[in-house]
Parts: C-alpha cells; sequence; structure tokens
C-alpha cells in the first residue's frame, strides 16, 4: 500500500500550496524537491541554471527523488521531474501520482517571474512550447489526473483527500 502523495505539473500549478494544504487534511508530512535541491546545493534553482544549465538542475533533481525513501508523506515536485524515468518510476514505487492539470493561459497568469522562477528549459524554447512538450510526460506518469483550472487549492486538496481516503477505506489501522 503506497502511504504516500506526489503532485506533479508545470510550475505554477499550485504543487506546494496544494501539497501544503493536502498534508493538513491528511495529517501526512509535505516535502517539496526543489527546497531539497536548494538545502542540497546551497543555490536557488535558478542560481544552479545560470552556472550551468538546465540539463544540469535536471540531473539534481533526479538524484534528489531517488534519494526519498519516506511514508507518510505529501511530495511536491519540481515541474521536470517528469523527464527523468528513473525518478518518476522511483514515485510510482513510493507513492500515488496526481498531475495538477491547469491551462496554458492559466499558468501564465500566475507566473510572473520567468526569468528568474527557476524553471528549467533550454534557452531557446519558449515557454508555450515546453508546457506542450510536459502535458505528455505528466499524462503518462499520472494516476489520477485532477482538472484544476476552475477550483481553488483548497477544493482540490479536498477532492485528492476524499480519493485517497476512500481508496485507502478498509486497509488495517496505522497503514496509512
Amino acid at each position: 500500500m503506497k502511504s504516500n502523495l506526489t503532485l506533479i505539473g508545470m510550475p505554477g500549478a499550485g504543487k506546494s500550496t496544494i501539497g501544503i494544504i493536502l498534508a493538513k487534511f491528511l495529517s501526512l508530512g509535505f516535502i517539496d524537491t526543489d527546497v531539497l535541491i536548494q538545502i542540497s546545493q546551497q543555490k536557488s534553482l535558478q542560481q544552479i541554471i545560470d552556472e550551468s544549465d538546465y540539463l544540469t538542475l535536471r540531473k539534481i533533481e533526479e538524484k534528489e527523488i531517488l534519494k526519498l525513501n519516506i511514508e507518510n508523506h505529501v511530495i511536491a515536485t519540481g515541474g521536470s521531474a517528469a523527464y527523468s524515468e528513473k525518478a518518476m518510476t522511483h514515485l510510482l514505487n513510493i507513492s500515488k501520482v496526481i498531475f495538477l492539470k491547469v491551462d496554458y493561459e492559466l499558468i501564465k497568469k500566475r507566473i510572473h517571474n520567468f526569468k528568474t522562477r527557476g524553471i528549467a528549459k533550454a534557452k531557446n524554447q519558449t515557454f508555450r512550447d515546453l508546457y506542450n512538450e510536459r502535458q505528455i510526460l505528466y499524462n503518462k506518469y499520472a494516476e489520477m489526473i485532477i482538472d484544476c483550472n476552475k477550483l481553488d487549492q483548497e477544493e482540490i486538496a479536498e477532492i485528492i483527500s476524499t480519493k485517497f481516503l476512500q481508496k485507502n477505506e478498509g486497509c488495517t489501522s496505522g497503514s496509512r
């Protein structure tokens, strides 16, 4: 029985905020892999990209995800986690993977700091191209897809927690 929930999706989809709310609803721990990267590297995501490149950030992200050996947590991943088959296989083994699906236009409205946010993309790649490329990956790995376009963060967390608790009903106590 998988006791973790992993949130995947674009930057600006709400993975970190929804993850915190979800962890509170379900009395689970919370881990943000972007924060793990910043702690281990002692740099912001943008600094890592500026000092090397976006592929280096993706490699570091994969390493941090592969180190996760936890139970009873909500895991908010960086938007580029889905590029690593190894990382996603690991997350699928230890958790239920949930794609927070948000339309491109809404993501664009939410993100105002494209240049400094630490988004792992090629220099010549448009944000639209990145969005389209990642949708394929998120759909590939998602065990559950939540359309987040018309819902607020609390509603999304409530939907996920309800589904999670329904799936876990009937399990022995303490296995949540």
